[in-house]
């Protein structure tokens, strides 16, 4: 065995039992954030919960859609890992330009929760939204002004390389370092460690939580996105 070939072999270790140390206590195989209040010097800012429900476990998609077109203006953005496509569904039907980009095609669901009226909102079984049959890479991205990725497994680093390449804005839920190209170094949190690493890109980032359940503080960039003059968050 070569020294290059000893080396590799100790890495792949190391990042095994690294895998095996997480905290057994976490939701959705993301990092605990309870405990989190600033990242990287600022204050977590914690979005006013307006459904006046507890924390909710399955809404995210709702939570993080009300949140975006509250702050930003339509944009044509990617839903990286987008899943069922609910978030962009929601967003189409708010004047968005939206394509999910995810390896496994999958329908819509026949239906959703309207957090703001308390009702289910059957979806047109024909209803589609774009999809991009792929596993995420850059330069799929070229022509977006925002990456959104939400607990997007594997693609928060990649995220914010291909928003430094393009200029794009990027909002992102990490969720557990599996698959990244790079842990953070011991006693620092993954989240901490990951805003650095976009802060070293570049990029000028801000850290929010919504009010669903599990790793649910998000880290976002503007880019080229324009903000709603009214908006409250950012």
């Amino acid at each position: 065995m070569t020294h290059k070939q000893a080396r590799l072999r100790a890495d792949r270790l190391f990042q095994s039992l690294e895998r095996l140390s997480l905290p057994a206590d976490l939701d959705d195989g993301g990092e605990n954030t309870e405990s989190l209040v600033s990242i990287k010097g600022q204050a977590v800012e914690r979005v006013t919960d307006s459904s006046r429900l507890p924390r909710m476990k399955k809404f995210r998609f709702q939570l993080l859609h009300r949140w975006l077109t509250q702050n930003f203006e339509p944009c044509q953005a990617a839903d990286i890992g987008g899943g069922k496509g609910l978030l962009s569904y929601l967003l189409i039907n708010c004047g968005w330009a939206m394509t999910v980009i995810d390896p496994v095609t999958q329908a819509l669901p026949d239906k959703y929760k309207d957090l703001e009226t308390g009702t289910r909102v059957k979806i047109d079984p024909q209803r589609t939204v774009p999809h991009l049959q792929a596993e995420f890479e850059a330069k799929q991205v070229t022509h977006y002004d925002l990456l959104i990725g939400l607990h997007a497994h594997g693609c928060n680093a990649r995220i914010i390389d291909a928003a430094a390449t393009y200029g794009c804005g990027f909002v992102i839920f990490p969720c557990c370092v599996i698959d990244e190209p790079f842990y953070p170094p011991l006693g620092v949190h993954w989240l901490e460690s990951l805003a650095d690493y976009a802060i070293r890109q570049g990029h000028s980032i801000r850290p929010f939580r919504l009010n669903f359940k599990g790793q649910n503080i998000g880290l976002y960039s503007m880019g080229k996105c324009k903000v709603r003059k009214d908006a409250a968050a950012i």
